[in-house]
């Protein structure tokens, strides 16, 4: 064996990215990804010894890495970098009032046809033909549509009555407005600032699917924006600018993220007006975040209900009114899909195929790999000891089987940022290679030099 890294991987000259045909919404590029996620420890199905649960997805190793990468992103720009934004984690059980307010008991719902010729239930307001059957393609075979409430209810207590019921929440969102006034008393936050939370939802989709794209149990990251009436607008489309940028900041290609706003039949019940961040997916243009005006209809609506006076006095103007609200709302787990599409590539080098996930690397599960040339001492202990030293700041994966070429291709398709690699010349120079996962490239460090190495290049 070489003391050294194969020199196949030494150098990207000879590397011809081949996906150029393959962009992020080609049906092909889709099931190579699908299949990525299982074989390398993103996501598994749900209870899948048991033959699977219907559009239910559990994430593995790997993929529970990039799901908290993403959620950690959106923290970090929305609450830790900001001021003006504090966080909260408000229930998921929320009582049938909550609901009443919102709305969501007599307008959160989708309409419902049945094929009378194959039986199956679709979502009218997302077929492509309104009148003809995805299924079986038969044509006028649909039932009058109905309208399907999406909330999943529950019972709270040892007596399943009337009195017991309860919802699991469809959306973050309610939560921030019931702590309206705890947040205001408790705090020093005022007009214009945000709540944000990260957390659970679920929602009873009539035809979930896409993968984890559209599922019944997914993960919201939400903030409500609290504005002077009067700034509302100006700060509805501040949120559009930040939010899109945001995605392109962490590597979303340009060609393949859109702002659409909704037409005046598309917006909800208490939105004014809304856009969507989309992203080209392999069956087309889909949302990943909408950014809404919901005015003041939420805080109102509890104001009502609860009997609780949810506004804001500005004692510096000596006046009282209920802020509006913006809300940038988006899909933790359809935003670490879209995050996989985009970073998906594939290239020849020295005419073998390499599959490489360029993820930016704050979202990269791994961060850094150690790989030890040899299973043998004193190259183990080294390699384990680094390892050590480099999981205090980040994730760090350690791998010391099979050849050193095929753990670069793992790490490759893992998104791993760098690979050091601790050789036979190591106890010798007390250096090791540090191989770039994008460029292929390997440079030479002193060993007690990685981590700061590595601090300016992994932020």
């Amino acid at each position: 064996m070489s003391d050294t890294p194969s020199p196949e991987f030494a150098s990207s000259n000879d590397a011809t990215p081949s996906n150029d045909a393959t962009p992020s919404n080609d049906p092909g590029r889709f099931d190579q990804i699908v299949n990525l996620t299982k074989r390398r420890g993103f996501v598994y199905p749900s209870a899948e010894i048991y033959g699977g649960f219907r559009s239910t997805w559990d994430y593995g190793p790997v993929g529970v890495l990039l799901l908290r990468n993403v959620k950690d992103a959106w923290w970090r720009a929305m609450v830790q970098q900001r001021d003006d934004v504090v966080g909260l984690d408000a229930s998921i059980l929320t009582p049938p009032a909550v609901w009443e307010a919102s709305g969501h008991l007599t307008n959160f719902t989708d309409p419902l046809v049945d094929c009378k010729k194959c039986g199956q239930r679709w979502r009218l307001d997302k077929l492509e033909d309104p009148d003809k059957c995805p299924g079986c393609k038969a044509t006028g075979s649909f039932t009058e549509p109905r309208n399907f409430n999406l909330m999943f209810s529950t019972h709270a207590g040892p007596v399943a009555d009337e009195g017991a019921l309860a919802y699991l929440r469809p959306e973050t969102a309610q939560g921030m407005f019931t702590n309206f006034k705890n947040i205001i008393n408790t705090t020093r936050v005022r007009p214009p600032f945000g709540v944000a939370q990260v957390g659970k939802s679920f929602r009873n989709e009539i035809t979930p699917g896409n993968f984890v794209f559209r599922t019944r149990e997914f993960e919201q990251m939400e903030m409500e924006y609290f504005v002077p009436p009067e700034d509302a607008e100006k700060y509805y489309e501040y949120w559009k600018a930040e939010r899109e940028r945001w995605y392109l900041e962490l590597g979303m290609p340009r060609e393949s993220l859109r702002l659409r706003e909704h037409e005046a039949d598309e917006l909800s019940h208490y939105s004014s007006a809304t856009a969507d961040v989309e992203y080209l997916f392999p069956w087309g243009w889909d949302e990943l975040e909408g950014i809404a005006n919901r005015g003041d209809f939420d805080l109102k609506a509890h104001t009502e209900r609860s009997g609780e006076r949810l506004d804001w006095f500005d004692q510096a103007e000596g006046v009282r009114y209920v802020p509006h609200v913006i809300e940038p709302a988006a899909g933790a787990t359809r935003t670490a899909f879209a995050f996989l599409l985009a970073a998906y590539d594939v290239e020849e080098v020295r005419g073998e195929e390499r599959v490489v996930l360029r993820l930016h690397p704050r979202l990269a599960p791994y961060k850094v790999a150690v790989l030890p040339l040899s299973k043998k001492s004193p190259l183990q202990e080294t390699a384990r000891a680094l390892a050590a030293e480099l999981r205090d700041e980040w994730s760090c994966e350690y791998d010391e089987n099979q050849a050193i070429g095929r753990r670069y291709r793992r790490q490759d398709e893992l998104g791993t940022p760098y690979c050091v690699t601790v050789d036979f010349e190591t106890s010798e120079d007390g250096a090791v290679t540090i191989r770039d996962r994008d460029s292929m490239e390997q440079v030479r460090i002193p060993l007690e030099g990685v981590a700061d190495w590595l601090r300016p290049r992994l932020k």
